[in-house]
């Protein structure tokens, strides 16, 4: 776990994971996967005839330099140089622009992170990077793309533990059943799944590469294991991609250590997930 910063020293970054999340090193494969064992979040976020059209597409060679490794901080930038190389477990979509990943260290049902592609943004801190306006608004246009998929996973993986999802699948089936003419205005809503999707960066990211956090609201996860794990998606830590572009003074821009250290909940008891997905 991450020392306290000194007392002169008291807004001093802390990262949001831990030495050995850090320190997992990730290294391309030498030659391109041939998975063809798809899980469903990858199904649903990329359709095989696209995902087989983007795996043909070879690295681009200033990306990748030979005998080039990815180790600690750096080793995102293993899935922007050859995506291809990557089974779609970790890898889910890319194309020349992003990459779109299964967080290796998850902290919550669904954890995906959107890797930029372009390398003169990539190394770039987040509050610098994001202040070119057609950069950001391509990152934002690409979020907002994640957020619904990942809001119809949610839908897809825990719909029949829903009342509200329920409610409104036993009133679709008495219309469809019945004599009159089927309106599904007149159908209860069933459940927002959006509202369960939260995006964002962190204030102080852990890794090198540039990335933004697209994950569920549950914080069910056997990497959920620390205090600074769950404040760092639920305090002002978390900035999200639609607060930019910011300004000079904009408060957001400080590094607030300290929201790593407060008193929240740790993590979310099994309970609470349980009640979380029977909303």
């Amino acid at each position: 776990m991450a020392s306290k910063a000194p007392n002169d020293q008291p807004d001093a970054p802390q990262d949001a994971i831990t030495g050995e999340e850090i320190s997992s090193t990730t290294i391309p494969p030498p030659t391109p996967s041939n998975d063809s064992a798809r899980n469903a979040f990858s199904e649903l976020l990329s359709p095989s005839k696209k995902h087989s059209k983007q795996q043909k597409t070879p690295p681009k060679p200033s990306i990748l330099p030979a005998h080039t490794t990815f180790s600690g901080r750096a080793g995102l930038g293993a899935y922007t140089a050859a995506p291809e190389t990557f089974p779609t477990s970790r890898v889910i979509k890319y194309d020349d622009n992003f990459v779109t990943i299964n967080d290796l260290f998850p902290k919550s049902s669904i954890h995906l992170l959107l890797l930029p592609r372009r390398p003169d943004k990539q190394l770039l801190h987040p509050f610098e990077a994001l202040q070119d306006p057609e950069f950001l608004a391509s990152i934002q246009q690409e979020v907002r793309k994640l957020r619904i998929l990942a809001a119809k996973e949610l839908q897809r993986r825990f719909g029949k533990y829903s009342a509200k999802e329920q409610e409104r699948e036993k009133a679709m089936e008495k219309a469809l059943n019945g004599t009159g003419e089927f309106d599904e205005s007149n159908l209860p809503p069933g459940r927002d799944w959006s509202k369960d999707v939260i995006s964002g960066i962190h204030t102080h990211p852990s890794m090198a590469h540039l990335h933004i956090h697209v994950l569920s609201r549950d914080h069910h996860s056997e990497c959920m294991r620390h205090r600074k794990h769950y404040n760092s998606f639920e305090t002002e830590f978390l900035v999200d991609v639609d607060d930019f572009p910011l300004t000079e003074a904009d408060a957001k821009r400080r590094r607030k250590a300290k929201f790593l250290d407060e008193d929240l909940l740790k993590h979310h008891l099994d309970e609470e997930f349980e009640q979380w997905k029977a909303e």
